[in-house]
């Protein structure tokens, strides 16, 4: 690939990157793979071949923000150990220009008979800090991580959330230029959460370079500009986050066998579990149903003309920003066909002084077509990507229908007759 002299140099720069793994059915066929090759035996393959890439050819600019997508096995981890440098490629070369820091498998590194402090020192001195930068940002580092009381102690007498805190908070604190996240913006309670998504923002803005690994294709989505689709070790798609989200999204819809709706997480008064503690955080209360003035939470409709009303309470943390609301609408399959959200239609929340708020949705003579389908709520930060709560299935809709129109929705349309003058 060539570069002019004065573009800057590709952050991540792969060619015909490869990783094939040897599987062997028993243990000793590795003894027999061994000595079997011996030219005096002549040679056999006692293993048979896994290629979770071929043939892979990316490059990532310094800036870029890059989501990657693909079902489990698809070969997406792998991908980011073969940037990162902890797998070695079978064929092909990676380059990475800058300082890595990769959010995959938090305090893999850690030696549980170190303290808390000793194993910072150690991952920050892998990661590539001096010693002089080291000292300086050790103190940051704890308190981010908020497990200053236990720092003293082994990290083996630590629960596992605070374990992870404590390996992200390394990862996050080291000023790399090129950030690889693998599943790892959910870490810790949700105030945790909350922090560690709002530093990936900041480092984002910064123009640091991203590579954004997750399943979650709206967060894929709303962070990237650009999104790859990797399927059984290659890539099918490489292109604007929107395009290629849209497509994977199709591919799954195909793919997915049917679903059962499962029972929704609400009792009958919709009240959710009771979480009275929301420092640094939010959580949803109650989410309701109105049905032509009635209350429920399995409502059966007819098709244009029944209205509904979606009531969602929150509680959050006075001292953070309001946050949003957003709902989707779900087919039986887990298709989504609809949504909406408060920021997206500039619609302001609002709370009380003590952070409860609480917003209503209406759709009036619903369109849907015959059929089944569930209500989600999701409460989100006050931009719209950090999601602190979420009630899934917390209400049925089951349509009724006039006619025999196929399909999700009845939309707006109208008849004409385009007559043609005929000459008697």
């Amino acid at each position: 690939m060539f570069f002019s002299a004065t573009s800057p140099a590709p952050a991540i720069n792969a060619f015909k990157l490869s990783k094939c793994y040897q599987l062997y059915h028993h243990p000793k066929d590795r003894l027999k793979q061994f000595l079997w090759p011996h030219k005096w035996w002549g040679s056999r393959q006692y293993y048979r071949e896994l290629w979770a890439l071929q043939d892979i050819d990316l490059i990532v600019m310094p800036g870029e923000v890059v989501g990657i997508v693909g079902q489990n096995g698809s070969g997406k981890s792998t991908l980011l150990q073969l940037v990162c440098g902890t797998l070695t490629p079978t064929h092909g070369e990676v380059q990475v220009n800058g300082r890595i820091a990769a959010l995959l498998e938090l305090g893999a590194g850690f030696n549980p008979e170190f303290t808390g402090r000793e194993n910072v020192l150690m991952s920050a001195a892998i990661m590539g800090l001096s010693q002089a930068e080291i000292a300086d940002r050790i103190e940051d580092i704890i308190d981010f991580s908020g497990v200053r009381n236990f720092i003293e102690q082994p990290v083996k007498t630590y629960s596992s959330g605070m374990y992870v805190r404590l390996a992200f908070s390394v990862a996050i604190n080291v000023d790399p230029d090129i950030l690889i996240i693998d599943e790892a913006l959910s870490v810790g309670d949700g105030a945790f959460a909350r922090k560690s998504f709002t530093r990936i923002m900041q480092m984002r803005d910064a123009g640091k370079t991203i590579l954004f690994c997750s399943h979650s294709l709206f967060q894929v989505e709303s962070l990237c500009a650009r999104a790859i689709w990797i399927n059984q070790g290659k890539i099918i798609l490489d292109g604007e986050s929107a395009q290629v989200v849209s497509t994977y999204q199709a591919f799954l819809d195909k793919s997915t066998p049917d679903l059962t709706l499962e029972t929704p997480i609400a009792t009958n008064d919709a009240s959710l579990l009771d979480r009275k503690h929301v420092q640094g955080s939010a959580h949803l209360e109650k989410v309701k149903l109105q049905v032509n003035d009635s209350n429920t939470q399995h409502a059966v409709i007819t098709s244009g003309q029944s209205s509904i009303v979606i009531s969602v309470t929150f509680a959050s943390d006075p001292a953070l920003p309001c946050p949003n609301v957003a709902m989707t609408l779900q087919t039986k399959d887990g298709r989504t066909i609809t949504s909406a959200a408060t920021w997206e239609d500039n619609f302001t929340v609002q709370r009380t002084s003590i952070g409860s708020g609480q917003v209503c949705l209406r759709l009036d003579q619903l369109p849907l077509l015959k059929g089944e389908y569930q209500v989600n709520v999701y409460l989100l930060c006050e931009r719209g990507l950090h999601v602190y709560d979420t009630a899934e299935g917390v209400a049925t809709l089951q349509v009724k229908q006039i006619g025999r129109l196929q399909g999700y929705f009845s939309i707006p349309h109208q008849w004409e007759n385009n007559n043609i003058a005929h000459n008697d």
